[in-house]
Parts: structure tokens; C-alpha cells; sequence
């Protein structure tokens, strides 16, 4: 009843007219993870300007419009940023309605800041719907969540490289026992995460789980250490979307470890 309800109140809304670009977050992969909003702006997209990482099942959602694959491979061959920006403004001026659709959440390492600061340049109104992003989709399926009273308060989401290489970060601080952070693009980076974490006081049997394609029905999760990490990658031959979750196990291997205690 309430999903018939909002279903009827966003078909009554006019789409925008004129220049207008609209940010949309994918999610990890998932179609059933879209917000309403994400799919009644695919709904009327005529232009779909689109990330590698976009599952099909959710590119079907807009079978109406022009898709623009603009995929970027980390350490690959990809569209570069500029070219990119130019697209969006491109199609945009055409008064075509045009969905920039981001994997996860366009917010987070999702580069918005420069297309969003081209659209400004051109004169281009916007607007953001966010997703769900993978480190949200990575610790529902491992049944963990990000922070937990007497764990930690606080908790890092981070990339494992960035456009100079490795990304540096407070290794010392992340080092600490009970951090957790979870780690965008690490897959490559990990042996150089690993070092610079062991040699800050990391302990080696540090949890570490490796979630590949998360949300999605090929979805893995490997449970290992900071000491196994790269070894662990290579063995179980991960090459799809994959995320770290340092300092967190999956919640069925932890129980495994500690079994509940039966109260009669």
C-alpha cells in the first residue's frame, strides 16, 4: 500500500525541463537497493550517462534512453575526466533530460566534485539522489555494522589508491586494536596497505574481509588477516568490484568462534 502510494504521488511529478542534469547513485548493484527517486529518473531519462560498475539489470530500468558508457578500470584504460565533464555538458545543452548514474553512492569517491564544478561552469542546474553505497551493501552482507558500542565510535571510509598511486593515511591511527575502516579500491593496493599498517604496530592477525561484488548474487566474502591479505586475494582469484573491511570478520565466522551460551 505505501509503495503504491509513492509510486502514484512521483508519477505526478513533472520531469525537468530544459538543461538539467541529474545525479544518480546506482548502488552497489542490486536493483531492488534503488531508491524510488533513482528509478523515476531513469524512468524519463532520454540520456544515460553511465559508470562500468552499472549492473545491467538496473541499466534495463531505461530502456527509452541514449546510453554513454564513460567506465573507468583502475591501472586501466578508461574515459578521462575531462572528456567525461565535456559529455555531460554536451548532451545537457541539447535540453535532452540527462542521468549521470554513478555505482554506489555519487557522493562517496565518486569524482562529483568536478562535474558537478563543469556543470556550474556551463550554467547547468543539477541535482543528487543519492545510493546506496558498497561499504553500506559489504557490511549488511557480512552482518556487521560499522561502528558498535565498545568497539569503536568512530570508523574511516577510504581509498586504496587515487590518481597519484597508493593513497597515504594515518597508518597509526588506523594501526590501533579495535579500527575499523572500510577500503575502496584496495584490491591492487593491498600488499602496500598491509605493509604500511604492520609496520605501524598493526597486529598481523588483524581481521580482514574481502567482499567482492557486493549486494549482488555473486557476492563473496573472504574471511582472513592483515598477515594473509594479499595471499588471500591471489588464492581465491578475486577480480570483480571488491572492498576491504579492516578490523571487521563476518559475523557467522565470529560466532563460529564464540558460540552463543544456551541459557536454560
Amino acid at each position: 500500500m505505501i509503495l503504491s502510494r509513492l509510486t502514484a504521488r512521483l508519477a505526478r511529478k513533472r520531469p525537468a525541463r530544459g538543461m538539467h542534469v541529474c545525479f544518480v547513485g546506482s548502488g552497489p548493484g542490486d536493483a531492488e537497493l534503488l531508491t524510488l527517486k533513482a528509478i523515476r529518473a531513469l524512468e524519463i531519462a532520454q540520456v544515460v550517462i553511465h559508470d562500468r560498475l552499472v549492473s545491467d539489470e538496473i541499466l534495463a530500468l531505461a530502456p527509452q534512453a541514449r546510453r554513454v558508457d564513460v567506465g573507468k578500470t583502475g591501472f586501466g584504460p578508461s574515459v578521462s575526466q575531462d572528456q567525461i565533464n565535456a559529455l555531460i555538458v554536451e548532451h545537457a545543452r541539447t535540453g535532452a533530460r540527462v542521468v549521470r548514474l554513478k555505482g554506489g553512492d555519487p557522493t562517496v569517491f565518486g569524482r562529483l566534485d568536478e562535474e558537478m564544478d563543469a556543470l556550474d561552469a556551463a550554467g547547468i542546474p543539477f541535482d543528487i539522489v543519492p545510493g546506496i553505497t558498497a561499504a553500506s551493501a559489504a557490511l549488511a552482507g557480512i552482518g556487521q555494522s560499522l561502528t558498535k558500542r565498545g568497539r569503536n565510535a568512530s570508523a574511516r571510509i577510504m581509498t586504496g589508491h587515487d590518481m597519484k598511486g597508493f593513497a597515504d593515511h594515518d597508518w597509526r591511527a588506523l594501526a590501533r586494536p579495535g579500527e575499523v575502516a572500510a577500503i575502496y579500491m584496495g584490491k591492487k593496493a593491498s600488499r602496500f596497505i598491509q605493509g604500511r599498517l604492520l609496520m605501524h604496530g598493526a597486529a598481523p592477525a588483524t581481521p580482514v574481509t574481502v567482499v567482492e561484488n557486493a549486494s549482488r548474487a555473486d557476492a563473496r566474502h573472504i574471511a582472513t588477516t592483515l598477515a594473509d591479505l594479499p595471499m588471500a586475494l591471489d588464492v581465491h582469484e578475486v577480480t570483480g568490484p571488491t572492498l576491504l573491511l579492516l578490523g571487521l570478520a563476518p559475523r557467522d565466522a565470529v560466532q563460529s568462534q564464540f558460540p552463543r551460551q544456551e541459557v536454560s
